[in-house]
Parts: structure tokens; C-alpha cells; sequence
């Protein structure tokens, strides 16, 4: 037996597991040989039972108390849907609290209480599976529960986590003059994508509060969303060498060699960055013009980032234009946001037609188009020249926005001078020609 028992000559992993497995072993033997652990066993499935019963007895009421009318969007409606996300906590967060009540109880009577404080970790355990499996839907959030929060949690049920983070941190990284041990990158790991991950969802609430917020301008709306977003992202910088320890002082060589790569290597992104400021200030051209470029490119700005300006087509293209373009070349700013801009339309008319008559009345059928503005000028229909088959026109109107996409204003108001020119018997004429022929026609019989 001693021989089979013999681990001396395997691996030094292999005998501390067994050693622990025998450790284990031991535990259990004298959990299952003492009445005082029975007693514990005993009150455990009391405590499951009865938070079992009271979260059944609780949940109905609680769903009804904490779940808003759907119309409902105000902030106490907002927290009470937050608080009803947590419910499937209920039941292992009771057993945890009854739990706990059942340990005084036991290390009062028996001065120990190992059995039922496993059973308690057991609880916590559980809980942190609900919560990352039901109650997380963020993609990162889940990913960090999945892969740190539950090994964790079971580390620390199976009081093995003093040991584990002992082990990690023993483990040293050696990283050129620099050394840090493993437990410390997964810290820093975990410590930064949690402040970076609140520092991205706090933009989110930001840049939506701010966008509401319509007396502003609409580049002064754009140019706050990004300085709240560098504010944000450069406190949750600082929070994290906080927490971990790390001077700043140390970084100032990193600093420095970054400033010489945006002298040299980025200048492209350091002009654009500055175009992207210089843009959002003097709010020439922001969200929801629409721009025509030197360089033929034109669409509707979507969106302004700290580098360029997307723009997107009529025919759904997105064009993604640096903003050192913006402050470079010229720019023809079609104002989509609101100002109006003027279309003319063309038409003819027969020679048999008493010209004079036309011009009023296409500028009445125009007017009646509901877009068609009567400020700054209402139509004005103008001869424009005398054509090969009949009398030129246009019709000139002005309206807000652009004649393109959702818009068909030219469309519109050509309809509307068909029918009017109908209903006032006006020929519009088509192309004809008169051929003269001089001498005699002779027959193929002649």
C-alpha cells in the first residue's frame, strides 16, 4: 500500500493535488463521523427550503410592485426595471442570509461551523452563476463573469482561493528591467476593462443626454459629446494607475516617445484631430448637412469623429472624408439642416400659346405645393428662350432641404405644371421638323 502510495518520484503538481485530495478526504470523514456536521447538513436544507418557499411566496408580488406601465419612462420607472433584472438573485441570496443566521446558530451550540460556512459559499456560488448566466446581457460583462467571476466564486466555495492567488502571485513575469507577477496581470486585466467598460457606457448616457438637449447647436451638441468622451476616457486612464499602484512619473518616457510619433509618424492624424476641433467650433459644416466636396464627394454627415466626417449618399453609401478635407479645400454646405435652397424646373410651351398668360399661371400651381416656400421669394416663372419646337420656361421655387432622397421637389412641382397647363388647354409642344422639297417628284414608273 505504502508503495502505491509512493508519489515522491512524480512531478511536484502531482503531489500537491494529491496532497490536497487526501486533505479533502480527511474533511469529509470527519464531517460525515460528526453529529455536529449532520446538525449543519440538517439546517442547510432547512435554509434552501425556506428561501425556496419565501422567493416562490415573494417573486409574484415583487413583479408586479417593481414592473412600470410601458409608457412609463421616467427615472424612478427606469430603476424599478434595473431592480427587477436582479430577481432570479432571490432565491440563492435568501439561502445565503438564512444560511448565515443557521452559522451563528451553529458555532453558539457546537463551536464550529465549517460544514454550514461551505454551504454558504456554496449560495454565493450560485448566485454569481445567475448573474452571469440570466442576469448580464453585455457582451464583455459576460465574458468577464464567464471566465473570472465563477472560477472565482468556486475557488472560493471550495476554500481554495487564499491558495490559488498565492500560487499567482508567487509566478513573476520577468519583462526586460521590469518584473510583475501573474496575479497582477489578470488584476490589471480585470480592474481595466471594468473602468473602461463603465468609462464606455458612462459616454453612452452622456452623448444621449447631450443630444437631447435641442436648444444647443448642433456643433456645439457635437463638439460637448467629445469633450465629455475625452474626459471620461482620460479620468478612467488616471483611476486605473490609481488602483494599481503605477506613478505617472514612470510614464513620461512612454509620453514622450508617443509625442515624437505624433510629430513625425501621425502627423496625418494629429491634422485631422485638430480639423475635427476646428470644425466642431466654428460649426460650419456638422450633423445633418448636407456637403458637396472639391473632390466630387457628397452626402449627408451622419457622423463627426475625432478623425473624419462620414457622410452618407442617397443611395445608402457611406463616405468616410478626413476633416483635414473640410478645412483644405472648398466646400459647398447645402444646409440639409434647415435652410432653404432654391430649384428651378423647365418646360415648354407651344408658339400657338398667348405667352403672356403663362407665367401666372404656373407660379399659382407651384405655390399650392406644401414645400414650396413663399419666403425668402415664392415662385417665379421666367421666358427663358425661344427653342427649335417651342417657348422655353422655368419655373424657379425655394424649399427647405435637398432635392434628392426622400425628396422629389422638381418632381412635384413638373407634375404640377403638367396639370395646369392641361387644365389652361396649353400645348407643350414636341419636336417637329418641315421639310421642303424643291423641283419636280419624279415616279419610278417615269
Amino acid at each position: 500500500m505504502d508503495k502505491v502510495m509512493d508519489l515522491s518520484e512524480q512531478p511536484q503538481i502531482v503531489q500537491q493535488a494529491a496532497a490536497y485530495a487526501l486533505q479533502g478526504w480527511d474533511l469529509a470523514k470527519g464531517w460525515l463521523l460528526s453529529p455536529a456536521a449532520w446538525s449543519q447538513f440538517a439546517l442547510l436544507i432547512v435554509a434552501y427550503l425556506v428561501a425556496l418557499y419565501i422567493s416562490r411566496k415573494l417573486k409574484p408580488a415583487l413583479t408586479r410592485l417593481l414592473t412600470p406601465q410601458l409608457e412609463q419612462e421616467n427615472v424612478i420607472a427606469t430603476a424599478r426595471r434595473f431592480v427587477l433584472i436582479f430577481l432570479p438573485l432571490l432565491l440563492p441570496l435568501l439561502a445565503y442570509a438564512l444560511t448565515g443566521i443557521g452559522e451563528t446558530l451553529t458555532r453558539s451550540i457546537f463551536g464550529s461551523g465549517a460544514v454550514i460556512a461551505f454551504g454558504k459559499r456554496v449560495f454565493l456560488f450560485l448566485a454569481a452563476r445567475i448573474l452571469v448566466e440570466q442576469i448580464i446581457k453585455d457582451g464583455f460583462l459576460k465574458l468577464l463573469g464567464k471566465f473570472v467571476l465563477i472560477p472565482v466564486a468556486a475557488l472560493y466555495a471550495v476554500g481554495l482561493l487564499e491558495v490559488a492567488t498565492a500560487k499567482l502571485d508567487a509566478a513573476v513575469v520577468p519583462l526586460g528591467n521590469l518584473s510583475f507577477s501573474i496575479l497582477f496581470a489578470i488584476r490589471f486585466a480585470v480592474v481595466g476593462g471594468i473602468i473602461f467598460w463603465f468609462g464606455r457606457w458612462s459616454n453612452d448616457q452622456s452623448s444621449s443626454f447631450i443630444s437631447k438637449q435641442n436648444e444647443m447647436r448642433p456643433a456645439t451638441r457635437e463638439l460637448a459629446s467629445k469633450t465629455a468622451e475625452i474626459a471620461i476616457f482620460g479620468a478612467a486612464f488616471l483611476i486605473l494607475m490609481n488602483i494599481m499602484g503605477i506613478s505617472l512619473t514612470s510614464l513620461a518616457v512612454l509620453g514622450g516617445a508617443i509625442g515624437v510619433g505624433l510629430g513625425f509618424g501621425l502627423q496625418k492624424i494629429a491634422s485631422n484631430f485638430i480639423s475635427g476641433v476646428i470644425l466642431l467650433l466654428e460649426g460650419q459644416a456638422t450633423v445633418g448637412d448636407y456637403v458637396e466636396l472639391d473632390g466630387g464627394e457628397a452626402g449627408t454627415i451622419v457622423k463627426m469623429t475625432a478623425r473624419a466626417a462620414i457622410l452618407e449618399t442617397y443611395d445608402g453609401r457611406w463616405i468616410v472624408v478626413p476633416n483635414e478635407d473640410f478645412i483644405t479645400t472648398r466646400v459647398v454646405n447645402y444646409s440639409d439642416s434647415g435652410s432653404a435652397n432654391r430649384y428651378e424646373a423647365g418646360f415648354s410651351v407651344s408658339y400657338d400659346t398667348d405667352i403672356n398668360l403663362v407665367p401666372a399661371i404656373v407660379e399659382k400651381a407651384v405655390a399650392k405645393h406644401p414645400e414650396v416656400l413663399s419666403k425668402p421669394f415664392p415662385p417665379d416663372c421666367e421666358l427663358r428662350s425661344f427653342g427649335d419646337s417651342g417657348v422655353n420656361f422655368a419655373v424657379e421655387f425655394w424649399v427647405n432641404g435637398i432635392d434628392d432622397g426622400r425628396n422629389k421637389f422638381t418632381s412635384d412641382v413638373l407634375f404640377l405644371v403638367w396639370n395646369a397647363l392641361k387644365e389652361n388647354s396649353i400645348e407643350i409642344p414636341y419636336p417637329q421638323r418641315v421639310v421642303e422639297l424643291k423641283g419636280e417628284i419624279r415616279t419610278r414608273s417615269e
